[in-house]
């Protein structure tokens, strides 16, 4: 069997603005940030953010074991490039038919797009088909690079599933049963918070833990296409299904279910507010149990804490176990550079990293895990969980431009605090829409 180190150091970084597109493993390179140029022949040259060293760091270790066949014909070059700089590097090389073998994707979907369209980006749903490896990536993860990306063309090397995380041992306490409609869901906070529990830790100051409420909320009762209808003109969020979800989530507020001062409380504070029981549920990513893992931290236990879906609406056009999921930021691979080493690479990685990235790093990924790795309880749950989920969806932001998304996250605490109405909110993030 293999083993890992139980400690849990998943790769996907954090910002107020997105926590999506932004690896922070922190990085790792052979130059210490050159920037990446044009590949020299036969060399599997991989262009990545400095701050992540999780991929490079796995792909040397693949390197010199599953991949080593592949890495001695086409030895692997990292180069690294700061975050802020990776849109206008990658458009530069782009421009000089220069863009590495493989190469991190923009800090937007829509600069992946923009490659893939002028013939720079390959497309892996016909390689990884060719190459017979397409069955070992999670369908969830194809799915969601769909979604975000227009097609499969970026490798999940990282992959995070959304959901609530609820307190057990609270839970029991007080006889609530797992909430499985949003009707549940609000009995369940209501008896929490009659029990003197803050039902919902979430981080008002960054706002997108609130805002993913009312995505999770809109793709339950409007279905899986809901955000999409509006990033194509077919719906507006001012719409009143759309406002509905808005009113559910700012109901919530109303009810004192987010606790006291929720719109200055931090991501840090959210977390510890659930570590430390004083809250029973937490709307966060996969990556939360890094926190989880930390002994010092959780006064709870791992134990005693679960996972479920978000909450159906009853009647609503979602489907059941349905996840909010992202896969930090992911790799493209060069339509121009493919040849058959790159093949080799390619088909290795599909093959391995999920195992080995998993066994070493603690990181889920959105590839199979073909070998049995050791892990704690709850990062089982959440394999397992990525393992049995077909479809994703996005979240509230997703879709958005930069303009819509700091209206959306600034605004979020007004609507929760009712100091902004669930129809001015809406207003608001649809007039900023581009």
């Amino acid at each position: 069997m293999r083993t890992k180190n139980r400690m849990l150091l998943l790769g996907v970084g954090l910002s107020t603005a997105s926590l999506l597109l932004t690896a922070c493993g922190a990085g790792s390179s052979d130059n210490g940030g050159g920037g990446g140029g044009e590949a020299e022949a036969g060399e599997f040259s991989f262009l990545t953010n400095v701050e992540n060293t999780t991929i490079p760091t796995e792909l040397e270790t693949l390197a010199g074991d599953q991949c080593k066949t592949a890495a001695d014909a086409m030895p692997l070059k990292v180069d690294t490039v700061p975050q802020t700089n990776l849109d206008q590097q990658l458009q530069l090389l782009a421009g000089q038919d220069a863009l590495p073998v493989q190469f991190a994707a923009g800090n937007a979907p829509a600069l992946t797009k923009e490659l893939a369209a002028s013939g720079n980006v390959l497309d892996l749903e016909a390689t990884l088909t060719d190459l017979d490896v397409i069955d070992q990536v999670e369908p969830a993860a194809i799915d969601t690079i769909k979604a975000l990306y227009g097609g499969f063309n970026v490798l999940p090397y990282q992959y995070n599933v959304e959901g609530i995380w609820y307190n057990k041992q609270l839970f029991a306490d007080n006889n609530i049963e797992v909430p499985e409609t949003w009707d549940d869901f609000v009995a369940a906070a209501d008896t929490l918070n009659t029990s003197g529990v803050t039902p919902l830790s979430a981080s008002g100051e960054q706002g997108w833990p609130l805002t993913r409420l009312i995505s999770g909320y809109l793709f339950s009762d409007l279905g899986k296409d809901a955000l999409q209808k509006v990033a194509d003109g077919e719906a507006k969020l001012t719409d009143p299904e759309y406002v509905e979800a808005a009113a559910a989530v700012a109901d919530l507020g109303q009810k004192g279910y987010f606790g006291e001062g929720v719109g200055s409380i931090d991501y840090d504070t959210a977390i510890n507010q659930f570590l430390n029981g004083k809250a029973g549920m937490l709307y966060m990513g996969s990556w939360v149990l890094a926190n989880f893992n930390d002994e010092a931290a959780n006064q709870i236990g791992t134990e005693n804490i679960g996972f479920m879906p978000f909450p159906k609406v009853e009647g609503g056009a979602g489907i059941d176990e349905q996840y909010a999921a992202n896969v930090g930021l992911p790799m493209a691979i060069s339509q121009k550079a493919y040849n058959e080493g790159t093949g080799e690479w390619l088909k290795c990685i599909t093959e391995n990293y999920g195992s080995s990235a998993l066994e070493n790093q603690g990181s889920i990924s959105g590839f199979k895990v073909n070998e049995e790795v050791d892990v704690d309880p709850l990062t089982q749950t959440v394999q397992e969980t990525i393992a049995g989920t077909s479809e994703s969806v996005l979240w509230f932001e997703a879709l958005f431009g930069t303009q819509a998304t700091t209206a959306s996250q600034t605004n979020a605490a007004p609507l929760v605090t009712g100091s902004m109405s669930p129809e001015q909110f809406m207003e608001t993030v649809q007039s900023a829409l581009k």
